[in-house]
């Protein structure tokens, strides 16, 4: 499960049950991720709160699935299979489409967005491949690209804080040998009209 010791949902004393209760699947299962914090409860909640403003929020307006898809891509650059699995599940459930979710996730492989995505949605990722990999190439002028290309500054913001996020969850699950077993794969808090539900369906 991870290299470092974690407590369990049967063995969490009542402070760390109510967080698990809030981020809990079915059968009481907590994904790894988040199991990883019970040493220290306080970070899960800043986590969540993280996790949950960023991905999963009704005030985003960029699609779900395109979001999940930066989250993929990201996870991939950063060799983090988690994540990949996780996310990949997500976005695969979101879309609907498998033979569309093929077809990204081979884009993703091959390193080569260009290959399905283009115009705003191709740029977006491309950024998102630029802070993870050579952030310091960012320029002010690949901002001023992706808002020529019809995103707003809002959904730049979105596209930087996913991104953001993913490579500092793929540092903690890889830099703590966080893996799948024991997890549901693909579940995701629900009702994004409500930034405190963290219960994962």
């Amino acid at each position: 499960m991870s290299w470092i010791k974690t407590i369990s949902y049967e063995n969490a004393d009542r402070r760390l049950r109510r967080l698990y209760d809030k981020v809990k699947g079915p059968n009481n299962n907590i994904d790894n991720v988040l199991t990883i914090h019970s040493l220290r409860p306080h970070t899960l909640t800043g986590h969540m709160t993280l996790y949950k403003s960023v991905l999963h929020n009704s005030n985003n307006t960029l699609p779900k699935w395109y979001l999940e898809a930066i989250g993929v891509y990201v996870s991939f650059l950063n060799k983090c299979d988690y994540c990949v699995h996780h996310h990949l599940s997500g976005m695969k459930r979101l879309l609907g489409d498998d033979a569309k979710s093929n077809l990204i996730w081979q884009a993703i492989q091959l390193d080569t967005p260009q290959s399905y995505f283009e115009g705003k949605e191709l740029l977006g990722l491309i950024y998102a491949q630029k802070l993870t990999t050579d952030h310091t190439a960012i320029t002010k002028d690949v901002i001023t690209n992706l808002l020529n290309s019809g995103l707003t500054d809002g959904e730049v913001l979105e596209i930087n804080q996913v991104a953001a996020y993913f490579n500092y969850v793929n540092r903690m699950v890889i830099g703590l040998g966080v893996d799948t077993e024991g997890d549901i794969i693909g579940l995701s808090p629900g009702d994004s009209d409500d930034p405190n539900n963290w219960e994962h369906q």
